[in-house]
């Protein structure tokens, strides 16, 4: 899909270099694991399956563990580069379902028109790229501050708990209004998209996993309705992701034309 995506891009002319947009996302070992034992925690900066670089510790703003004792930040001490892939061990304590969460620093990426306009399409960026078509500006380049914010849930033990839609206060956030860990397959999870805190109306929101096998779930699509609430389908067991990049074109900035906050949020069903 990927490779057809951007051959179409190229036959119309919005492709003159290499995608350069990563997805991040946190993929502990077993997203359910018993209380008093350590789970390693990889994040992946590529793909859902694989880590193409990693992130270095001056790259972090937050590290968080939410379980049943609080809130704390990991210190940074303990996270690791392994090759492509950062990494931390949780330990758990109580059972109950911990959230996960990673924050990073901004960076700014220079891309000549063409290969912008490719990311927009190939990542999920629609509307940014159907304005730059309307506006004419499929020839401008951009200057895009990004940034990335990611979390994942952990069920430890038996128990569900309700600390699963803590907000993480980060500039974007995928926060669950229901905990999947007491669904079942077959529910329909609802997950409110928010930045600078505030609910995201029409946010395109995508949606995919791997079955227990290792097999790929096809990526879905979806929007936010006006509360900024997406609706995700469990319609299968195996690893789960919601992914979005909220992104504003600036106008009155120095170093940059466009901001990026890209989420994703990583669960189980069983």
């Amino acid at each position: 899909m990927r490779l057809r995506t951007v051959s179409l891009l190229a036959a119309a002319g919005l492709v003159a270099g290499p995608l350069l947009a990563h997805d991040m996302f946190l993929r502990p070992d077993s997203h359910f694991v018993p209380a008093g034992t350590k789970v390693l925690i990889r994040l992946l900066n590529g793909t859902f399956t694989k880590s193409e670089n990693a992130i270095t510790r001056d790259r972090l703003l937050d590290v968080a563990i939410v379980s049943p004792a609080g809130r704390v930040a990991l210190d940074t001490a303990q996270w690791g580069v392994m090759g492509d892939t950062s990494t931390f061990m949780l330990t758990t304590g109580a059972s109950g379902t911990y959230v996960l969460g990673t924050s990073t620093r901004p960076k700014v990426l220079a891309m000549k028109g063409a290969d912008f306009n490719a990311y927009l399409a190939e990542d999920g960026v629609p509307d940014e790229l159907a304005a730059r078509r309307r506006d004419g500006r499929l020839d401008e380049g951009s200057r895009e501050r990004y940034h990335k914010h990611v979390k994942a849930l952990v069920q430890v033990g038996a128990e569900p708990s309700n600390h699963f839609g803590t907000v993480l206060g980060y500039p974007s956030e995928i926060v669950p209004l229901a905990n999947p860990y007491a669904l079942k397959v077959g529910a329909t999870l609802p997950v409110r998209v928010l930045s600078g805190g505030k609910p995201v109306a029409s946010q395109f929101v995508q949606y995919g996993g791997r079955t227990t096998t290792g097999g790929r779930v096809p990526q879905r699509s979806t929007r936010t309705d006006a509360e900024g609430v997406a609706r995700i389908p469990l319609d299968r067991v195996g690893d789960y992701y919601v992914k979005i990049i909220h992104m504003r074109r600036l106008t009155a900035d120095a170093d940059a034309n466009y901001e990026s906050r890209w989420s994703t949020l990583t669960f189980a069903m069983r």
